[in-house]
């Protein structure tokens, strides 16, 4: 028999405090990351979009200079609970449900700060107003009403029955069309009007949920990625689509099933990459070619294009940079065990978000600047 237990000094509150706050950290995910617009060459603000349907900013600087850094050493046993928690510049309960995305529409203090969610609605808040909140609490969050919100529209069924509102899980913004695109939970696309609040466009062909959509400004095209295991090119005059991409269209297997959860156009919108299942595929658009398909140890999650070169995160604490011809170049590891967002600043700063509320802000040269639980 093994030795007895002195139960003495059992602290049954603090027991039951840990495995709560374990499991309030278990079930935290940041879906989205954005870097605020600033006239400074290096970040300072960024904003998550994240599962309890909140956006908030946070200070890379004061994050750096506050928060305990955690040693490289054994990062394979690095726990959700080791890295401390942020202090939020500002927050707002942005949804009823998971908040997906995050993004700018504009440029400078004068941009709105756009962001869409499970409930199926599209909001914007004035950035500077936002900036300005201070130190926040709920009633302070909750006090700033958006100055856009859209909702998706709901689908008549058998005797005049509505469907749910479709999520929206992610959105793209054309600011010289003057539009905001959404992908939604009903296999559409939809265009909306900033200016007049109102559903311009809805973009109709996929099969199965939208995970995903850019907007191609050159040549007045979105494109999407489903569920269904395609990307779709929309011509936004028409509403049709010209062109179908099957990145595993030529396969046999029930890989061939695969879903598009990420797509990226390069600068010059010539290139696209998809990334989704295990596999990673690179398209020249002018020509319509695949140019490189590579399979991948998991799920892609988020991809980038850095230049000529692909940044890509997913189910694994890793972000991987990949040159054009699918050699891998680095793995940088990070603390999200699954990665949900990368996003790219100009100076070449990146941030990961993913499980367990973590963010990882990363230098251009590959080094950790800091690590922190929303």
């Amino acid at each position: 028999m093994g030795e007895g237990r002195d139960a003495r000094n059992w602290k049954e509150d603090e027991y039951r405090s840990s495995i709560l706050q374990d499991r309030e950290v278990r079930c935290g995910n940041v879906f989205r990351t954005a870097f605020a617009p600033s006239q400074e060459p290096n970040p300072d603000i960024l904003l998550v979009a994240s599962s309890d349907g909140s956006v908030a900013s946070y200070s890379i600087s004061s994050c750096v200079s506050s928060l305990p850094k955690c040693s490289t050493k054994g990062q394979q046993q690095w726990s959700m609970l080791d890295f401390a928690v942020a202090e939020p510049l500002s927050v707002l309960r942005g949804h009823d449900g998971p908040a997906y995305d995050v993004k700018f529409y504009g440029e400078g203090e004068d941009s709105l700060l756009v962001s869409c969610g499970d409930d199926g609605r599209i909001r914007g808040w004035k950035w500077k107003e936002f900036a300005g909140l201070g130190k926040p609490t709920s009633a302070q969050g909750n006090r700033l009403n958006p100055v856009l919100d859209l909702v998706n529209p709901q689908h008549k069924g058998p005797w005049g029955a509505l469907s749910p509102v479709p999520e929206n899980n992610a959105i793209a913004i054309d600011t010289q069309g003057g539009s905001i695109f959404a992908a939604a939970g009903d296999s559409c696309a939809y265009c909306w009007d900033v200016e007049k609040s109102m559903c311009k466009m809805v973009f109709r062909g996929h099969s199965n949920y939208l995970h995903c959509i850019v907007a191609r400004q050159s040549g007045n095209q979105i494109i999407t990625g489903s569920e269904d295991g395609t990307a779709r090119i929309w011509d936004c005059r028409s509403g049709k689509c010209i062109q179908v991409i099957a990145p595993k269209g030529d396969s046999k297997s029930m890989e061939a099933l695969a879903w598009i959860s990420s797509i990226a156009l390069d600068k010059t919108e010539s290139w696209l990459a998809c990334g989704g299942g295990k596999s990673l595929s690179v398209w020249n658009l002018p020509t319509s070619e695949c140019v490189l398909r590579v399979e991948t140890r998991c799920p892609t999650q988020d991809i980038l294009f850095d230049d000529n070169q692909i940044l890509a995160v997913g189910a694994e604490p890793f972000l991987t940079r990949l040159n054009i011809n699918g050699m891998v170049l680095s793995k940088i590891q990070c603390a999200p065990q699954s990665a949900f967002s990368i996003s790219l600043h100009p100076s070449g700063v990146m941030a990961v978000g993913g499980y367990g509320g973590l963010v990882d802000v990363i230098s251009n040269f590959g080094s950790h600047l800091c690590t922190f639980r929303c």
